[in-house]
């Protein structure tokens, strides 16, 4: 009868969850699967040449209708899906904005998931409530933000920069939360951001009725920042045009290069024309951490919002995003739901009900793993891998420029290098090159890499980021990258 039941039930009791004992069991095997993966992820290779669907077909596709034990269920974790993801922690993955993921990270993930609390308000959870309101102000603080700064916790920048923008387009056309945008004839707003800016403008626009038509994008200069008196321009034509400028997307660490517009400057014009400034310092912003990189943070503080994300930086696991509002209590009249009368002030104090703050009701304890790994490291122990790996970018730039068939395709300013092999005078076959290198080094799982255009013209690029990378795993993915072009070029 209980092989039968077992059987039946896998793991899991007739109406329970798993038995204490096995769920202990499983825990620490799980504990020394996290360990021994963290421990030997360079000897992995780093993603699969699957094909899609590949996953899908190794995968029983009936929905489970009886249990299934957590032995049989972990085997396939380790038989499936582990070899079908690309290992972002992995030292040779340099990727997008690299890996910030650190071993007290990981541990507070596992006390999150634990304590699986809701965040909503201050009731639902005193200490989620509490705990986000103070590493919200460490985060300030170490940005340099004034007090009148007041900051929400979301799961990505994009919907960061989505909120600011409808908080706005309040400010340009009130009562817009309860009457909406249409038959009142207001005109049209527009929102202006650089060339080289994040596709989540656009999305943040499409989402609170602006439209993507509406986001104007700016010219850069010769270092890929803003152009400021282009951006003059572009709004002086809008404002003979009957358009009314709602607000400017300024951004410290573009995607591509890692840029800083000329915020002081940018604010400037939004002082002139009554628009909103809002900062996307998703990547950038954590610079500020260092104090010989403070010039990252002129003009911040003449900002109206401000975003950063810990998880692009500062050594938090994905998904943890950060934005700071000044005066935040726009934010919360904005999306606050409940009568008026119930909130006879703007919440001072630790009682912050931060569902208010949002579009989202039910809120994940992000602010414990932010809690936890700052703790652990502290700021000088932040700022000292920041240098390390702005060290390493320093140190790609010079075997690029040492090296007559490479070029550094834009100043180095952060963990990010984009450079372009150059041999030949076919620029088309040259694009085709740097594109091939990449898909072949990445096809190989040995190293991870992106490209991408600037003016007009593929190149590689590196992203630093990750705890776990060395000199020497930098020295590994260059001399591949040096073999792989002289082989493709051939």
């Amino acid at each position: 009868m209980k092989d039968r039941q077992e059987s039946l039930h896998g793991d899991v009791g007739d109406l329970g969850d798993v038995p204490p004992a096995i769920f202990r069991e499983q825990l620490h095997r799980l504990a020394d699967w996290i360990a021994d993966y963290r421990e030997q992820i360079a000897e992995r290779r780093i993603a699969p040449n699957d094909k899609p669907g590949a996953i899908l077909a190794r995968l029983n596709r009936a929905a489970p209708e009886n249990a299934a034990g957590l032995d049989e269920i972990f085997a396939d974790i380790d038989r499936v899906i582990v070899p079908g993801v690309a290992h972002w922690a992995h030292p040779q993955f340099m990727s997008y904005f690299g890996c910030t993921t650190t071993s007290p990270g990981i541990l507070a993930e596992m006390m999150t998931g634990a304590l699986n609390v809701n965040a909503m308000t201050w009731r639902t959870s005193p200490a989620a409530s509490e705990l986000e309101t103070l590493v919200l102000d460490w985060l300030r603080q170490w940005l340099g933000l004034s007090e009148q700064f007041g900051g929400v916790v979301y799961d990505t920048a994009s919907i960061s920069t989505m909120h600011a923008l409808a908080t706005a387009r309040e400010q340009a056309a009130p009562s817009t939360r309860k009457q909406g945008l249409s038959g009142r004839g207001l005109p049209g707003f527009r929102i202006y951001t650089s060339s080289q800016a994040h596709s989540s403008v656009e999305k943040g626009a499409i989402a609170i009725g602006i439209g993507e038509d509406n986001v104007r994008r700016i010219g850069c200069n010769a270092d890929f920042r803003m152009d400021v008196l282009a951006l003059r321009k572009m709004v002086a034509s809008d404002l003979r045009n009957g358009f009314k400028p709602l607000a400017v997307v300024a951004t410290v660490g573009t995607t591509s290069t890692a840029s800083v517009d000329p915020v002081p400057q940018i604010a400037q014009v939004c002082r002139e024309h009554e628009m909103w400034l809002h900062i996307d310092g998703a990547y950038g912003a954590g610079l500020a951490l260092l104090p010989e990189c403070k010039w990252v943070a002129a003009g911040w503080n003449e900002a109206d919002s401000i975003v950063i994300n810990p998880h692009k930086m500062l050594f938090i696991p994905f998904d943890f995003s950060a934005l700071y509002v000044r005066d935040i209590a726009r934010l919360r009249r904005l999306f606050t739901l409940a009568p008026e009368h119930l909130h006879l002030r703007d919440p001072v104090g630790a009682e912050i009900n931060y569902m208010d703050y949002g579009v989202q009701l039910g809120r994940r304890f992000r602010a414990l793993k932010a809690w936890v790994v700052w703790r652990a490291f502290g700021r000088e122990g932040l700022a000292a891998r920041i240098r390390e790996h702005l060290r390493l970018a320093k140190l790609l730039a010079d075997w690029i420029e040492n090296d007559e068939r490479f070029e550094l395709s834009a100043p180095v300013v952060m963990g990010v290098v984009c450079f372009r092999f150059k041999a030949g005078a076919d620029d088309q076959k040259i694009d085709m090159v740097n594109s091939s290198v990449v898909e072949r080094i990445n096809a190989s799982g040995r190293a991870y890499l992106t490209q991408t255009r600037l003016r007009g013209r593929t190149v590689m690029r590196i992203g630093l980021g990750n705890v776990l990378t060395t000199e020497q795993h930098l020295r590994n993915i260059w001399k591949l990258i040096q073999a792989t072009a002289t082989e493709v070029a051939a």
